[in-house]
């Protein structure tokens, strides 16, 4: 017999028009609850997301249909994924059923569910269909039963999982149905092609032909009113994030990784900087709160919440969401709390595991602008007087910024302020200039750039802080002060590149100060010396040791660079042990955020946390590509109890020992 089923099989063609109404109810509803929604969202000051429309549809079909950021975490994500393709598999089956009976057969008498076609269609769905139930049987269980700590649970939970399984478990029943009064008796080797289908219509064996058509239409109704069902509930209950996370996709930022707007210091009209209220913020940051699906994953990836700081990023969205809908006009800041808001390291983990691209890290450091341009509040008094220190002497320790091109007495190295010429650009940046351990580091960097001959110039005293730890403080009328004179000497200087061995700095001076019209080459040291290794400029005479390395966040999860620095360790004879936590799931040392300026007083150090992880490789050795994470792991070793057991060494201090003498 051929291999096809008649469609509408005992309900009969004159459901059809019914169906349809019912349908268009149901959407409805559903576009009624998102249009409640849009004056919410309207509340927050306007953004520009609908941009380079292309990029962005293709951003969203790319990342909603590969589920790349959900299937990164394995529990939970790859069972939520695995349910996302079954479940849209047979949405899709859904669809070329509902062309065939109601557009080909009536419009064209083309029937295309037949023969190996079918019979394909046939086991792709019943397959798609089993892999729906098995993992959201699954993650019922994670949810309900194993409970992971943080994973809030609330009644549209229950609903929504018993929603989805009646939808699931008769759309099977109402196929056995079907299968059991016709293709078990007239073409039973068609029902191979519905193994599962198969096994349910063996429940209906035992019944007559009457009552197995009257159980199927009942059962056909049911299923299509739980499917309306849904349909209407979705702007209503958590499942509305099918539609805003999707929708997020296409709304992420397109721009650079990290990119803060800058303000425009200059505008007498403007009455308030940053944001003390949830109107201060924009549309877009109150919408994130409707594409959260609360899954935890930026609260389990943030440093300063594992070590029991106050901040929880997801906390931080759903209670921006909340004031948008009960009390728009109150004290956001208040409510998050400072002690939140200046915990937060700026590491961007949350963000780059969050997989309904909901940006975090800009509403906090939207708050901490009003707390520190409007309130005048700081995390300690130590800060203000770190601030203070920038503002005068152009670093936060307060020294004279004479003094800041000392540690390269004795290198070969330019003076741009005194004429002479170099190859590139050293920005050594504060803690390379009067830090003693980070000043080892940049002296280590100007004796590799010379074995390679590189000529290197540096600022000296006309060089200041870049500004970054002020800004990520909120204070952004201090870092454009600074970075307007930083540019102004740096394009003066006639330097094509400018190199730095501080991520920081880089990210400031490449991506920030594009802002206030920078345009010089930038380039991190890592890459630099990767650079001169491969083309051979340099050569290193390999000396074997074993070592862990640490992703600083800023080169890292910011700019993307994690292969170069390995393989510069490689080529220098290191044996790579990887934190559990490494590459974009990286841990963060605690200094981001402007915390380098700040004394850590709440729950345990960050820096503690992660040098405990490296010594857990049983490396001996942590190579760290941060003046912050260096001076960070130094301190974590001695107030964590970790001395004798292992030591922190720059990249540069391991490359310049391995140098080959000609």
């Amino acid at each position: 017999m051929e291999s096809t089923r008649e469609i509408y099989w005992n309900i009969g063609h004159g459901v059809v028009i019914p169906m349809y109404l019912l349908t268009l109810a149901a959407v409805g509803i559903l576009a009624w609850g998102v249009w409640q929604r849009v004056p919410v969202w309207r509340q927050g000051k306007s953004i520009d997301r609908f941009d380079r429309y292309d990029e962005r549809v293709k951003h969203l079909v790319s990342r909603v249909l590969s589920q790349e950021k959900v299937s990164r975490v394995k529990a939970g994500g790859i069972p939520h994924s695995l349910f996302f393709w079954g479940f849209l598999t047979l949405f899709a089956g859904t669809m070329v059923v509902m062309v065939q009976a109601d557009f080909f057969a009536p419009l064209m008498s083309v029937n295309i569910l037949t023969g190996e076609f079918y019979e394909g269609f046939s086991l792709v769905l019943d397959l798609a269909g089993l892999v729906a139930i098995l993992m959201l049987a699954g993650l019922f269980i994670r949810r309900f039963v194993l409970k992971p700590e943080g994973l809030e649970t609330v009644n549209d939970d229950y609903l929504i999982h018993q929603l989805l399984f009646a939808i699931l478990v008769t759309g099977f029943c109402v196929e056995g149905a079907r299968m059991a009064a016709t293709e078990l008796r007239q073409n039973p080797d068609l029902a191979r092609f519905s193994p599962v289908g198969l096994l349910f219509a063996r429940l209906f064996t035992g019944y007559t032909d009457d009552s197995i058509r009257t159980i199927h239409q009942v059962l056909w109704w049911v299923h299509f009113g739980l499917v309306l069902g849904f349909i209407a509930a979705i702007p209503y209950t958590k499942l509305r994030h099918i539609l805003t996370t999707g929708l997020n996709s296409f709304l992420a930022p397109l721009e650079e990784k990290g990119t803060i707007t800058s303000l425009n210091l200059e505008d007498e009209s403007a009455e308030q900087f940053g944001a003390t209220k949830v109107t201060d913020l924009t549309w877009k940051d109150i919408f994130d709160a409707d594409a959260c699906t609360s899954c935890k994953r930026c609260q389990d990836r943030c440093p300063a919440h594992a070590t029991g700081k106050p901040l929880s990023p997801m906390k931080v969205v759903k209670q921006v969401g909340e004031a948008a809908c009960t009390a728009p006009d109150a004290p956001l800041v208040e409510t998050v709390t400072a002690d939140a808001l200046w915990s937060c390291t700026t590491c961007r983990a949350c963000q780059d595991i969050c997989p309904a691209e909901v940006e975090h890290v800009n509403k906090i450091l939207e708050m901490r602008r009003n707390l520190s341009l409007m309130e005048g509040e700081f995390p300690g008094d130590e800060v203000r007087t770190a601030v203070s220190n920038v503002e005068v002497n152009g670093n936060p320790f307060g020294l004279a910024y004479a003094g800041r091109g000392e540690w390269a007495d004795g290198l070969p190295v330019a003076r741009i302020s005194e004429g002479e010429e170099a190859d590139i650009l050293y920005f050594a940046g504060c803690y390379a200039s009067f830090d003693k351990r980070n000043r080892e580091v940049a002296r280590s960097f100007v004796k590799i750039c010379a074995a390679a001959g590189v000529r290197v110039g540096i600022l000296g005293k006309d060089e200041k802080c870049c500004g970054e730890p002020v800004r990520k403080l909120g204070n952004e009328y201090l870092y454009q002060m600074v970075a307007r004179e930083n540019i102004e000497t740096m394009e003066a200087s006639g330097a094509r590149k400018v190199v730095t061995t501080c991520p920081h700095c880089f990210n400031t001076l490449s991506r920030d100060y594009r802002d206030l019209g920078f345009a010089l080459q930038i380039e991190h040291y890592s890459t630099f010396i990767h650079g001169l290794v491969e083309s051979g400029r340099l050569a290193l005479a390999p000396d074997a040791f074993t070592f862990t390395y640490h992703d600083s966040c800023y080169l890292g999860r910011y700019k993307d660079i994690f292969a170069e620095p390995r393989a510069v360790l490689a080529a220098a004879g290191g044996g790579l042990r990887e934190m559990e936590r490494c590459g974009a799931d990286s841990f963060c040392c605690g200094a981001g955020g402007g915390r380098i300026l700040a004394e850590e007083k709440i729950g345990t150090k960050i820096s503690e946390s992660r040098v405990r992880m490296a010594g857990e490789t049983g490396a001996p050795l942590l190579v760290a590509n941060c003046p912050f994470c260096l001076t960070m792991f130094e301190d974590g070793i001695k107030t964590g109890g970790f001395e004798g057991s292992i030591r922190v060494r720059d990249l540069a201090e391991i490359v310049v020992e391995r140098l080959a003498v000609s």
